[in-house]
């Protein structure tokens, strides 16, 4: 994983609620591999019409927000079925951070473990910064991890709350086997102490 830096970019408004995973990325594609990216597949049916058209109502397909890195959507995003598929879906598209009054939990716990960040705010401070975006389509937010902030193109500033262990991974862009596996000679010590100490076990 990288480590989760400062983002300055592009938001896209996305004012739906219960936006789930088979939403995401259709469970068709998820027998696609890994490798060749799941960015393509990102909101499908929404995008594309039956005939693979571009459906020009959808915002992503807006000239402003094609660039979006920072998704501002409505509550209970990424319900649904447990697909592991979603993020990476908004991962290869480009999208570092979503941000909703609330989440599917497993969604929640999934964008953490691949270096994507799921912001929770109050309904009506999500709903004040899609109005700033949607007043100024292809303005940038700035996200700041350390800082735990989101700032609005109009200036407005929101503070959010995440598990101090969580942040502490994004930022150093490691997963939980990376974080145990830095301490690989503290679990070798204890092994060799245990079976000194235990050699019955």
């Amino acid at each position: 994983m990288e480590p989760f830096a400062r983002l300055d970019v592009i938001a896209a408004p996305m004012p739906v609620p219960n936006v789930d995973t088979d939403q995401i990325i259709p469970a068709r594609f998820l027998r696609k591999s890994r490798k060749d990216g799941f960015g393509q597949y990102l909101f499908h049916d929404l995008r594309y019409d039956e005939t693979g058209r571009e459906r020009a109502t959808f915002v992503l397909n807006q000239p402003a927000y094609r660039g979006a890195r920072v998704l501002v959507a409505e509550r209970n995003f990424g319900c649904g079925s447990s697909r592991e598929h979603a993020v990476y879906a908004l991962w290869d598209h480009g999208f570092r951070a979503v941000i909703a009054p609330s989440f599917g939990d497993i969604f929640y716990g999934n964008s953490f473990k691949n270096g994507f960040l799921p912001i929770v705010l109050p309904t009506e401070q999500v709903a004040a910064l899609r109005t700033a975006i949607e007043a100024e389509p292809g303005a940038h937010v700035v996200v700041d991890l350390a800082q735990q902030q989101v700032t609005g193109p109009d200036g407005a500033t929101y503070r959010f709350e995440i598990d101090s262990f969580r942040r502490d991974l994004l930022l150093r862009g490691i997963d939980e086997l990376d974080f145990t596996l830095s301490h690989r000679a503290d679990i070798e010590g204890f092994e060799r102490r245990l079976g000194v100490e235990t050699p019955w076990v």
